[in-house]
């Protein structure tokens, strides 16, 4: 017999804190970042990789992309790190099912965590971390 969904307002909280602790940390995070310009200098430490090599990491331009994004600078933020701009929804959309299956107390079937969808999203990533840093790629860089 099927575990019975607990309706209760105590039972939809218990389901729904993890969620919301992500929500409250992403909520944190990009309201901190939004407030502090990462553009200038002082406030963040530098990439490391760049330190060391003078090549730009994936990561590189992704605080100055959400700072653009949290300041409606869309153009900006594709012309900082747009593989940052494209993930963004994407993380949104797993949240949101994550939350919804949270909430009406089911499973997270998904396939995220098949080894060909993390393969091929690795291979996104070295794809654009090499493409930014080659001279034709320029556009890609921060």
């Amino acid at each position: 017999m099927p575990a019975r969904l607990d309706r209760s307002p105590l039972g939809a909280a218990r389901r729904l804190w993890r969620p919301a602790g992500v929500l409250a940390l992403a909520v944190s995070a990009v309201s901190y970042v939004a407030a502090v310009d990462p553009g200038e200098t002082g406030h963040y430490p530098a990439c490391p990789f760049l330190a060391l090599t003078g090549y730009e990491c994936p990561g590189c331009g992704a605080l100055r992309t959400i700072h653009a994004l949290a300041h409606g600078h869309v153009r900006d933020a594709l012309g900082l790190n747009v593989f940052a701009v494209v993930m963004i929804p994407v993380l949104v959309f797993f949240w949101v099912r994550w939350t919804s299956a949270r909430l009406l107390d089911r499973p997270v079937r998904s396939r995220v965590a098949d080894p060909r969808l993390i393969w091929v999203f690795l291979g996104a990533v070295l794809l654009f971390w090499v493409l930014r840093n080659l001279p034709f790629g320029s556009f890609l860089a921060a």
